[in-house]
Formats: C-alpha cells, structure tokens, sequence
C-alpha cells in the first residue's frame, strides 16, 4: 500500500471521526445549551432599552420601564430617557467622530486612543505595535472606534437605576481629575446627578492590554438609593469574517467555566442569549483581537449577548449586569471593581491574566479547538523553538525533526515492510499476468505472498494515522494564533500565516495580474509537490494499474490544495516529506531494494 494511499484513508477516518464526534455529540449537545438559554431568557428579564446611537442598555431584572420590551425577546421598543441621539452617520470619518466629545487621551507602551468624556466611552483604541499589513509604514491595527466613525465599536460602564435615582447616560459629560490615562496614574471621572448621588468611575490601565474600572456610587443625599452596575462591548454593522469552520469569531464568554460561543447571524434570529454566572467573563472576540469584560469573580451577574438593528445599523452586544442591586444608604459609598481586556490575543498574555487575576478559562478566547489539549502543548514547543532560533520558519524545521523523532520506530517499521513491498514488485507483476483477471484468485496468492515473505501490506497506515493530528493541530495554531501573524522566514516568505505569495501562473512576480484563487500555486506548494512525488516513485506502487495511475496525479491535487494554506504548513509538509524521502532511501539502500521508479 502507498504511502498517499494511507494519507487518505487516514483523511477519509480523522473526518469521519471529526463528523461522528459532531453529529452524535456536538450537535445534541449545542441543542441542550440553545434550549436552555431560550429558558432562561424566558424566565430572567434580558429587557434592554435603546441608546441613542442604536445599542443597548440593560435595564433592571424584573422591572417594567418605558421602553422596555417582551421579556427573553431582545427587541427594543423606546430609548434611553433623557439620551438625545448622536450622528450615527455609517460614512462619516473617524476624524469627524472624534470632535463629537471632548476626550482624554490614553497614553500606553501598547495602547494609544482617548475616552470620550460623553458617555464616559472608552470608544478610541490603537493597538501600537500591531501593523494592518507587513509593508512599510502600514498603520496600526485601530480595535475601538467612536459614534459616528464608519464602524463604531465601544465599552462602557454605567449604572441601572431603580426607582426615580438619576443615573449618567450617554449625554452625561464626566468630569476627568488628569490630562491623560497612562499605567501608574488613574483616572477618574465623577459626576453629580442632583439630587446629592456622586458617580465616579476610576480607569487605570497596565503596560499591555488590561483595563481596570472602578464603579462609585457616593450617596450624599437624605434617601436610599438603589442601582444595578453594568459594563458592555457593543459594535455596529456586521463584522467581516472569514466564514472558516475552525475557527469562531463573535460574541463569546465563559460562565460557571463553561465556553460559550454564539455566531452573529445566530444571534440576529434571536431571542437574546442569557447567562448567569459568578466569575468568568464576556465579550466580542475577532481573530486576533478581543474586546472581553471581566466581571467582579465574586459578585454574581447575568451576561447577555444581545442583537438590534435600528434604522441605520445593526448593533451586536456583549454585557454583565449585577444580579442583586447596590443598595445605598444616606452617607454611604457603594463599589465594584470590573476589568476589560481590549488587545491583541497573545497566548501566554492570556495565561499571565488567567493566573495572576484568577479569570476562569481566559485563554479560551485563542480558538484551540477540540485538539486543545494537544494544539495547545504544539504552540508552546513552537514559541520555545522561535525563542531560541529567532525565526518561526526555523522553528517548524525544528519541531518536524522532533515529530519525525518521536514518530521514528512506528515509521522506520512502516519503511521496512514498504521497501519489502517494493522488492516484491516483479513477483507481483508475475501474479498479475498469471490470473489475469481473476482477481480473487491474484488476491489469495498475493495474500499467501505476504504471509509467506511476512510483509504486512497495510503496515504504512499507522505513522501516517498518527501524525494527522499533529498535521491539524499544526494547521490550527498557524491559523489562529497571533504570535504566527507578520512572522518571516527566508527569501520571499514574509508571513508564514499567509499563502505563499510567489505565484507560477504570474512567473512569480514577474506578470502584474490578479489569476484565480485556484491558480494562485506558490514555489513552496511547488517543492511540496515535487517532494511528494519523489516519496511516491519509493513507494511500492497498487496492483490496480487505474489505481497507480490516479495516485500518479496526487502529488499534483495536493500542489493546488495545499496552494491556498499558510506558508508555514506548506514548509512543514515539504520538510516533512524530504525528511521522510532520506530516511526511506537509507532503509531501502540497507536491504538491497533497488532505487528507482516502478
């Protein structure tokens, strides 16, 4: 048996098992959760008001108020009282937008932007050392964008009152107590409502990606009062995506350490999905970047993933809302203290976070997968290698060493029974044009063969078989992992993350043409075709002559298919191959088989 013949029957198993896993146990599953959250969203008060710029403000549970709709619908029939509307203009510049509120300006070694003091939004965030693209003087990566910019996507913390209090709203302008927010000096904005209620929110921010809000409540007047904090992350307009099944983007959270994942177009058939948890977190999630809320890990809440769509744009939402109420007495201070990480998903960022801060699952939020308890190990050999060449092209060389090392007795057994195979090629020649076309007549005498010369035909299977999770697991963390983005090797690879970019069909650069995404055949899925097939002429070829003839073609299906893959892959297999190609030479060469094309 060929060795591309047992790729595919490990293929033709691995989807078999991945869809089996799916149907029976996946699928059931997703169903409970659906159901349960329709439950829920029918028995807790998941009402929303309107803001003025179409997204959502939680109202308080088990409370009816103007504008408040069906409960577990998520529908919206009225606006925030006392919140006139901002332009909301989908063509506006993100200039223009910024003049709409007086801000402060956010200055850290990683994160630079402003905070609206109206509304009090953390609604302009750059990410410093992230560049859109790998060419020169390429932008920085712009994650939060104001009211008014093409795609408004803010966080915003605030407060859900209960009875007649006065709480700030997006028309609220804070007062700030510094110029700037930078690591080491808060600041705080406060606000008086009136009626002798004080609100404060201190904003401190670290050196990467975290920020820290402080919710106050200072309770000056003569009367109780009462009020539900709140945090959420809301986008306008439905992000790009890029559709793959391995990998979700959207709203997602972990509650009672529980992953949840909701798509957008799931969550705009509705009703709104409602969680209640103690610890975790929530938030809207891209690729790369995140925007999450973490709640106080000690104070219960309900998080909610929420959709509308006004007249002008669609919003997606991510809160937390307290499930019990500060209640504040005359003279008396209230506090909760709630954490958001807007940034990039670095993985062992994530994991510091996890630990030092005690966040439930954190780094959930880098889409690992089923295969995270092996994905995961393979990312953290692969950043170790890169630490220690400097190169992530380098280090993939490295960890295909190491796999073919551990893979090394189960392969070399495989090489030895297929270069048998390949000295039994004349004897099976002479079977065949003995019987002709009797067939089950060639198959017993070639089975009595096998027994007979103690050669297993189907011994090629089981390296192949064990190394395809390694292959996927692979796959996935150059595709969802950040710290693989913008990452060069030698010559013309400057993003192993990405298709390589010297296409044939353009004579590598040479034709200025766009040509199909099927044509789009670099020179490394070009080697890794060429490797595959020189792995092929070793291999003993299928008795069916149909068949050896259709294996002839799959070095080049595999050119194409592997064409679209990140280079990085592409590199692994090719290294793979030739790894694989030397040390079948050197067995064949020990047992005398002869080398060349049958």
């Amino acid at each position: 048996m060929s060795d591309q013949r047992n790729l595919i029957i490990a293929i033709g198993l691995s989807l078999a098992i991945l869809l089996g896993f799916q149907f029976f146990f996946e699928a059931p599953r997703q169903e409970r959760m659906q159901k349960l959250a329709e439950q829920q969203a029918a028995e807790q008060a998941t009402q929303a008001n309107q803001g003025p710029d179409g997204s959502l403000i939680p109202a308080a549970p088990n409370t009816a108020g103007t504008g408040s709709p069906v409960p577990g619908t998520g529908s919206v029939t009225g606006t925030m009282p006392g919140a006139p509307a901002l332009p909301a203009n989908p063509g506006a510049s993100r200039a223009a937008a910024m003049k709409l509120s007086p801000r402060v300006p956010v200055n850290s070694p990683r994160l630079g932007g402003s905070i609206a003091l109206k509304g009090g939004r953390i609604d302009d965030l750059t990410m410093l050392d992230y560049k859109q693209t790998i060419e020169d003087g390429s932008p920085a990566v712009t994650l939060f964008s104001p009211n008014g910019a093409p795609r408004p996507y803010f966080s915003q913390f605030g407060w859900v009152p209960i009875g007649d209090l006065k709480v700030p709203d997006s028309d609220t302008v804070w007062v700030a107590d510094h110029p700037s927010l930078q690591p080491a000096r808060p600041l705080t904005l406060s606000w008086e409502n009136g009626q002798g209620v004080r609100f404060i929110q201190v904003i401190e921010i670290d050196d990467n990606f975290m920020m820290t809000v402080t919710q106050r409540v200072e309770n000056n007047s003569t009367a109780v009062v009462s009020a539900h904090p709140y945090g959420r992350v809301a986008r306008t307009h439905t992000p790009q995506t890029l559709g793959f099944y391995i990998l979700h983007e959207g709203p997602l959270g972990v509650f009672n350490d529980v992953l949840k994942e909701v798509d957008y177009d799931d969550l705009e058939e509705g009703p709104a999905d409602v969680n209640t948890s103690t610890g975790g977190w929530i938030g809207i999630t891209d690729k790369y970047w995140l925007a999450a809320l973490i709640p106080n890990p000690k104070v219960p809440y309900t998080g909610t993933f929420r959709y509308n769509q006004s007249s002008t744009q669609k919003t997606y939402q991510a809160d937390f809302l307290t499930q019990a109420p500060q209640v504040i007495p005359p003279g008396a201070t209230a506090q909760l203290v709630s954490h958001i990480f807007a940034g990039a998903k670095e993985v062992n960022l994530l994991d510091r976070y996890m630990e030092q801060m005690g966040i439930a699952q954190f780094d959930l939020a880098v889409d690992f997968g089923w295969f995270y308890f092996l994905t995961k190990p393979l990312f953290f050999v692969l950043d170790y290698f890169f630490k220690l060449l400097g190169n992530f092209g380098l280090a993939i060389l490295l960890l295909t060493v190491c796999v073919k090392a551990v893979f090394f007795p189960l392969a070399n057994k495989s090489y030895k029974s297929m270069s048998k195979m390949k000295a039994l090629q004349p004897e099976m020649t002479k079977l065949r044009e003995r019987y002709g076309d009797d067939r089950t007549k060639m198959n017993q005498e070639m089975m009595a063969m096998y027994k007979r010369e103690k050669v297993n035909p189907a011994s090629g299977c089981l390296p192949i078989m064990v190394q395809i999770p390694v292959f996927f697991a692979l796959y996935k963390v150059m595709f969802v992992t950040i710290e693989m983005r913008h990452q060069p090797f030698f010559g013309w690879i400057h993003d192993l993350a990405a298709p390589d970019p010297m296409y044939l069909v353009t004579l590598f650069g040479a034709i200025p043409w766009d040509p199909p995404q099927f044509l789009m055949i670099g020179i490394w899925p070009i080697f890794m075709g060429a490797s595959m097939y020189v792995q092929q002429l070793l291999n003993p070829q299928p008795a069916d002559p149909v068949q050896a003839k259709i294996f002839l073609f799959m070095p080049l299906f595999f050119t194409f298919l592997l064409g679209s893959f990140p280079a990085g892959l592409v590199i692994y297999w090719t290294w793979n191959n030739l790894l694989s190609v030397t040390q079948q030479w050197i067995i064949m060469k020990r047992m005398g088989v002869a080398i060349k094309p049958t």
